[in-house]
């Protein structure tokens, strides 16, 4: 090794040295040998000396996906590896083994009805754009295919904007069966873990079906183009008769919740509306209905989902990455894109909130005042069904919050939502008839997106801002008039109001059936009624907008002002308002109904069917190996929360709701109900 160092020594670092041999030259040509010599060394040094490569954004993408993915893939090695007994490693019994041991087993048919979103998609008739894709998911499964050409799957996914229904040369309809809804995409469950734990008491596909649909129509429209209703009829008796003449046990999730109290009032009106069951129809066939995140009134997120595409996640994107979704170059307009496709479902408008300033709160007023934002200085205490007057003293939570208008839904600016209501300027939206116009209007400029947006003048839109709040009643007026094509298709399907007489002849048209406020259960009084979700997580409830500083053609004016945050112990944080909840629906949506709405012989509920409240307090997953968690209490998570899928299996398996505990509340549910005066 010395030998070659000396070599490499002599031949690159002093070649000079080796002239001293030759035979005398002439002087120049000696300069000129030492010259090229030195010029070979400092070429030497040069190359010895290279700058290192510049590190790129992509090369750090593609070394953070490279650590994540050889990280987790050594953490599953791991886990597979190390003894089911090694302490912190034992996988939990799920219910459906435990309850199994116990000798529980399957009694009751179970129709599992999904919500909005989760349900999948397939292809029967689509544009050339679509080719290849027949009878394949375009929602709901693999978005591999879809996402090489995402406009023509926009294209697919929209509805008529005036019918509600298939628009010329495409068909999509709902994915049939238990797959339809068990995961949303490869690794991702929705219905999954509770199908499979029913599977161990004993279910299988004689006695359990998912009530599949396409989520994306009006309620009455799912009937009127694939007769969903009528085959949900037919697949409950179906059942009813094969299963020994037991009672179905309905389980529906989210949205499903107002699409099933749409099918209680259908299945027992007379033809040609209804489905000509009779008014003994429900008593007959339905044990049970076990609702998991319900939104009965609605929730505030889709006022700003149809008001400017958006909800807290997409406004904190914009305020990390504005680039991401409002790029100049690329014009991706990605959530004009949104906005053009979702005004076309009536299911986003189906979730507004019902009930107006009585349930949801006025400019000085909500059911949430005193609300704790900050979680961590809650503290709970388990109710049980008789315990309702502990929920009316301030032994069951501490507060420690200035109050919140969470009335106000829509703010524009941040003085607007905290001044008192004699200090802002009354919204009286008749001042904007006549201002509509499409004169200076932008539907001349270039561009594949519309919206209705595109009809309006920019000083009509300066209008609406002008430091002006939007309450649950008047809010409705602002999207009849910022969308009235949309709002008039919508409004001759959905009501969202109170009735003051419920047997005036007009509550039986069916625009009225998903209202719990505007329709009676049916006269049912064995039937059972529970509204179980999670609390304790916090879930977007009113809005700070600003106007949009982009004004391109066929661009969204109004966006959420993710600047604007609170105090300490305020609710706001990046330009929305927050409160109880799972994260989607808040507590005053999902509770209400079960604490006093329907509670009793109410005029909603005249035959007294019982209700329960089961709450069920979030905690999220103790480590990566529980996955999305044990004890979630999030919108969807919630159907993998294994006290939840025990309270299933149990009221599947002959329990009644006292014998499952009755009603477990952890929220201010009562409080709340109590604060809203509500004709009962």
């Amino acid at each position: 090794m010395a030998s070659i160092l000396r070599f490499r020594k002599l031949c690159y670092v002093e070649p000079v040295k080796f002239q001293s041999f030759q035979p005398p030259k002439s002087d120049k040509k000696e300069e000129t040998v030492a010259t090229e010599a030195e010029t070979a060394l400092e070429k030497n040094e040069k190359r010895n000396k290279r700058q290192p490569k510049e590190w790129s954004c992509i090369n750090s993408c593609c070394w953070l996906i490279g650590y994540l993915c050889t990280t987790w893939w050594l953490l599953l090695v791991l886990y597979n590896c190390l003894p089911a007994t090694f302490p912190g490693f034992q996988v939990l019994e799920s219910p459906g083994t435990r309850l199994k041991l116990e000798g529980l087993t399957a009694l009751h048919p179970v129709v599992l009805v999904p919500g909005i979103v989760t349900g999948g998609l397939e292809l029967w008739e689509g544009k050339p754009c679509a080719e290849g894709l027949f009878r394949k998911r375009l929602w709901g499964g693999s978005f591999a295919e879809v996402l090489k050409r995402p406009l023509c799957l926009l294209e697919h996914l929209a509805l008529h904007n005036e019918t509600g229904l298939d628009p010329p040369g495409i068909r999509l309809r709902a994915v049939p069966g238990l797959v339809a809804a068990d995961y949303f995409a490869p690794g991702y469950f929705v219905w999954a873990v509770l199908i499979e734990n029913l599977a161990k008491i004993g279910y299988e596909g004689k006695n359990m079906h998912m009530a599949a649909y396409d989520w994306r129509l009006s309620f009455q429209n799912t009937e009127i183009r694939d007769h969903t209703l009528s085959r949900l009829k037919s697949q409950i008796e179906l059942m009813y008769e094969t299963n020994g003449h037991m009672k179905v046990v309905v389980v529906p999730h989210s949205m499903g919740v107002i699409y099933f109290l749409h099918f209680l009032k259908w299945v027992e009106t007379p033809p040609p509306m209804g489905g000509g069951g009779g008014p003994g129809w429900c008593a007959k066939h339905i044990k049970a209905i076990m609702n998991i995140g319900p939104v009965f009134l609605g929730v505030p997120k889709a006022v700003s989902n149809l008001f400017s595409a958006e909800a807290k996640d997409v406004a904190s994107i914009r305020a990390m990455d504005p680039g991401v979704l409002d790029s100049e170059i690329l014009r991706l307009q990605a959530l004009e894109h949104v906005m053009r496709v979702t005004r076309t479902w009536d299911s986003i408008a189906s979730l507004l909130p019902k009930g107006g300033e009585t349930i949801w709160g006025n400019l000085d007023w909500s059911p949430e005042e005193r609300h704790a934002c900050d979680l961590s200085k809650k503290r709970y205490s388990q109710a049980s069904a008789g315990d309702k007057d502990t929920n009316d003293s301030d032994v069951k939570m501490d507060f420690h919050v200035k109050e919140s208008k969470y009335g106000r839904i829509i703010s524009f600016g941040k003085e607007t939502l905290q001044l008192s209501s004699s200090q802002l300027p009354s919204v009286d939206t008749k001042e904007f008839l006549g201002t509509r116009t499409n004169k200076n209007t932008n539907s001349a400029c270039g561009g594949e997106v519309w919206t209705e947006y595109d009809e309006m003048c920019r000083e009509t839109i300066r209008k609406i801002a002008e430091n002006k709040p939007y309450t649950a009643r008047t809010v409705l007026d602002l999207l009849r008039f910022v969308a009235p094509k949309m709002m008039q298709r919508v409004e001759s399907h959905l009501s969202y109001g109170i009735a003051d007489n419920l047997d005036d002849p007009k509550y039986t048209r069916y625009k009225y059936w998903s209202n719990p406020l505007e329709t009676k259960l049916p006269d049912a009084p064995d039937i059972e009624i529970y509204c179980s979700y999670g609390v304790g997580i916090p879930t977007e409830r009113s809005y700070i907008y600003k106007l949009s500083p982009n004004d391109k053609c066929k661009s969204i004016p109004f966006r959420i002002d993710s600047s604007v945050d609170g105090d300490e112990d305020s609710c706001l944080r990046g330009g929305v308002c927050l409160t109880d909840g799972d994260e989607t629906v808040p507590v005053v949506s999902a509770g209400f109904m079960c604490a006093k709405g329907w509670r009793g012989g109410t005029r909603f509920n005249p035959s007294g069917i019982a209700t329960h409240i089961r709450e069920y307090q979030h905690k999220p997953p103790a480590s990566l190996l529980e996955g999305r968690g044990l004890e979630s209490g999030a919108h969807v998570d919630i159907l993998g929360n294994f006290a939840l899928i025990e309270d299933v299996l149990r009221v599947a398996a002959g329990a009644t709701g006292a014998e499952i505990g009755g009603d477990r509340v952890y929220s201010d549910i009562f409080r709340m109900s109590d604060r809203i005066n509500l004709q009962l």
